[in-house]
């Protein structure tokens, strides 16, 4: 199958899918990794911690890679299967990549400013290799789900928290929901509240087009925070690329 096919899959409609019976990868394996995910601080950011070197050595992240790679990518046969496959399938090939080159300061650290580490190679999905950039770009964002943005998690101090669970398609808007309430509660990395400011994560500023389908960023975000004053917003939180690992 062609990567080509492969995103076409990923974002065709339910109507287009003929003969096809639903199907989601069995998460086990990927549940035990997540198992090796603690709470913790860094950098003075509460977070939720990788045991990368535990997750290296015990096998569980490749069993983990091999079921997501390995998965026929046709069984995925309405949207909320593919947006929880893909959402899960962009984590464990961030973590895949951080654990290739571990130790390592930053995710960032395996690119460079000319080839960045969302457009290098992290791994295979139906047969096709493909990058961070491409799953995140060409599948997801398509699928116009913008709480994905507080779902991915690109190894970073300041990214969304990885969820101890596996994300799946009967349970999706639940996790994703809540997934951006935590994110938005946490003040080191997704809205603090100073005097005559709301700042928050820069994510919203890169992703801004894609919360217009909500109303914008500031109707997103009253959506999960009422409470908030009617000040201005900057997206001005200084974003920490440190790996989310512990040291």
């Amino acid at each position: 199958m062609t990567i080509t096919k492969s995103l076409t899959l990923a974002i065709a409609p339910l109507f287009l899918v003929t003969n096809v019976v639903a199907e989601e990868p069995n998460w086990t394996s990927y549940q035990i990794v997540l198992n090796h995910v603690k709470v913790g601080i860094k950098n003075g950011v509460s977070l939720m911690q990788v045991d990368y070197q535990t997750i290296k050595t015990d096998g569980s992240l490749g069993k983990a890679y091999q079921a997501l790679s390995s998965f026929n990518l046709e069984r995925l046969s309405n949207r909320q299967e593919k947006l929880s496959f893909y959402i899960n399938a962009y984590n464990i090939l961030a973590l895949k990549k951080v654990v290739d080159h571990w130790p390592t300061e930053s995710i960032k650290d395996s690119g460079s400013f000319f080839s960045p580490v969302w457009d290098k190679p992290a791994g295979s999905l139906g047969g096709e290799t493909v990058s961070l950039g491409q799953v995140e770009h060409k599948i997801l964002r398509p699928m116009g789900e913008p709480r994905i943005h507080l779902a991915i998690v690109c190894a970073s101090v300041s990214c969304p928290d990885l969820r101890g669970e596996p994300y799946t398609a009967a349970k999706l808007n639940q996790q994703l929901d809540d997934q951006v309430r935590q994110f938005l509660n946490n003040q080191g990395k997704g809205l603090k509240v100073e005097e005559n400011v709301i700042r928050i994560s820069k994510i919203f500023d890169w992703f801004e087009q894609d919360f217009e389908n909500q109303g914008g960023v500031r109707a997103f975000i009253k959506r999960y925070r009422e409470e908030l004053p009617q000040t201005k917003i900057k997206a001005n939180i200084s974003y920490d690329w440190a790996t989310n690992g512990i040291e």
